[in-house]
């Protein structure tokens, strides 16, 4: 099989396409009950950094990256699947600890997958990927605080990113109105198609702030973090709601505690990697049902496999817009 592997030696870590028999995957002894013919991958923020090694996220070395896939079961030992299962796996620490999607074939955990929904497609799935995953979720924080197209606009920062290009999308089909923060202020038509009535400067919100600011948000999905969150906190309405899953701006939040007990602000840490099997069977079948194809195929490029180190490094350094689509057979 073909395989993107990542190795380790004195020169530093290396990442490259290489050929391989499918017998290094890790067996069931590993916890690989499941053998499963990928179709699709993606590249996330976590795999650019796994890819390239700039930040400690691979733990064991030889390791296949990719933190997600949408695939056929091949093998199963175990109950839950038989052969022909359309799966898809987000998270659980696979392409970081255990063997990942940027490869043929992957032998997993069975109770790491879940079942594809009904009409979607093994490349729509992977669109969407971890992503558009981790959009639905905070968009189902949003709406479990009780947030409605009523209660005021919602900002959306890294939108020109993957998630926050899904979440623009969603959010607007909603009938939220979508303030969208970028710094590629040139993306500025591409997030108004997705649905954004309002694009600014990311450098409103990166810059040092005061502990409280005038109230501009109902709710928030953040990708950035540090000052950026910060921020997107002391500008949020009274009894309004932030949801933060990234941290491309770094992992420090140099907040006060004023937006919370001055405005009764709510922070939603969101985790897309070990969320239960509930939560994500949820918003797959949200996204399943919600998700605008139209929007889609504007957001999503694709690629081989021989692509996914170049790619990598790319989507670190913020030039990659919206979703790549991973063709492992490619």
């Amino acid at each position: 099989m073909k395989a993107i592997l990542i190795t380790r030696n004195e020169s530093g870590q290396h990442a490259r396409l290489s050929e391989m028999d499918q017998s290094a995957l890790p067996g069931p002894e590993a916890g690989g009950e499941v053998l499963v013919d990928v179709e699709y991958s993606t590249i996330n923020y976590k795999d650019g950094l796994a890819l390239t090694g700039q930040a400690p996220v691979v733990r064991s070395f030889p390791m296949v990256p990719g933190i997600d896939f949408a695939g056929t079961v091949r093998e199963s030992s175990s109950v839950q699947w038989r052969p022909g299962d359309a799966v898809i796996l987000n998270g659980w620490g696979v392409g970081e600890a255990h063997w990942g999607g940027l490869a043929q074939c992957a032998r997993v955990r069975a109770d790491w997958l879940i079942r594809r929904p009904a009409g979607m497609d093994a490349r729509t799935t992977m669109a969407l990927g971890t992503a558009g995953y981790t959009a639905m979720l905070c968009v189902m924080a949003l709406q479990r605080h009780g947030l409605t197209p009523d209660s005021g606009p919602v900002l959306v920062t890294g939108s020109s990113g993957g998630v926050g290009s899904v979440a623009i999308s969603l959010l607007s089909r909603l009938g939220f109105r979508v303030v969208a923060s970028t710094g590629r202020t040139g993306e500025a038509a591409y997030l108004t198609t997705l649905g954004a009535v309002e694009v600014i400067d990311r450098a409103e919100m990166s810059k040092p702030g005061k502990a409280l600011g005038k109230e501009r948000w109902a709710g928030v999905v953040d990708s950035v973090g540090s000052t950026t969150l910060a921020n997107a906190c002391a500008t949020t309405r009274y009894g309004g709601a932030v949801t933060a899953f990234g941290l491309a701006g770094g992992m420090d939040l140099p907040a006060t505690v004023a937006p919370f007990i001055l405005r009764g602000v709510t922070l939603y840490g969101i985790d897309s990697v070990m969320a239960p099997r509930p939560v994500r069977e949820a918003a797959w079948q949200r996204l399943a049902a919600e998700a605008d194809a139209q929007a889609l195929a504007a957001i999503t490029t694709q690629a081989g496999l021989a692509d996914a180190p170049s790619l990598g490094a790319d989507i670190l350094q913020g030039r990659v817009r919206g979703r790549v689509v991973i063709d492992v057979n490619q």
